[in-house]
């Protein structure tokens, strides 16, 4: 792949406020977007997350009056996203989710599997001395969530599908409504985010960034 296809593709893409409605993305195409979620990095490969794909219009509604900052795309996204991201109950080094992500997904050795267990112990508590703030722990499994959203809309964009990722929200309330309609467990998750994905509606305006060197400093 060419290097421009890469740069226009990051130039097409932009916060996509309102889709065309009636426009749906083909199934393989969205396949093909979650297929590079799946396929993103993470700390330790322990993949903090989960992505519900948000079709139902009825709940969509729901979460319009606490989501602020998606009441276009709510109302017209041919696919709507909720990133969840693993809390402090599932990211500890001796939960259930790690011993079993090392076990299945991993296929590491038992010898192996207590090495690891040990230096990710060791980065909790010292490395990055989050592991005694609850708060800390799941904006850590957060961080690497949206590594996971950018990858999914660099991919739309590449194939000409618009995006809009969404903190506008209040976390809170909006979790609220996934509990009661039984999509998250606020033992094992929160929510880290929304992306909105379809076909842009206008044309935005011109993409404006600081410079290179604005932003990168080289040392020798």
């Amino acid at each position: 792949m060419h290097k421009e296809v890469v740069l226009n593709a990051f130039n097409y893409r932009h916060a996509c406020k309102e889709f065309e409605a009636t426009q749906k993305i083909a199934k393989e195409d969205f396949d093909f977007i979650l297929e590079t979620a799946r396929l993103t990095p993470s700390s330790f490969g322990f993949e903090p997350w989960k992505f519900i794909l948000l079709q139902n219009s009825h709940i969509r509604e729901k979460l319009s009056p606490v989501t602020w900052g998606g009441q276009k795309q709510l109302k017209t996204a041919s696919h709507f996203v909720i990133i969840l991201a693993r809390t402090k109950n599932d990211m500890s080094a001796d939960s259930d989710y790690i011993m079993d992500i090392m076990r299945h997904t991993h296929k590491l050795s038992e010898n192996i599997i207590k090495q690891r267990s040990s230096a990710y112990e060791k980065f909790l508590h010292t490395d990055f001395n989050i592991f005694n703030n609850e708060r800390a722990m799941f904006e850590w499994s957060c961080r690497q969530t949206y590594l996971a959203a950018g990858n999914m809309m660099t991919s739309a964009a590449l194939i000409g599908i618009d995006s809009c990722p969404i903190e506008g929200f209040n976390k809170v309330e909006a979790e609220n409504i996934l509990v009661n309609e039984g999509l998250l467990d606020r033992d094992h998750f929160g929510i880290a985010c929304m992306v909105a994905f379809g076909y842009r509606l206008n044309q935005p305006r011109e993409k404006t960034r600081q410079t290179i060197e604005e932003i990168v400093q080289w040392v020798q």
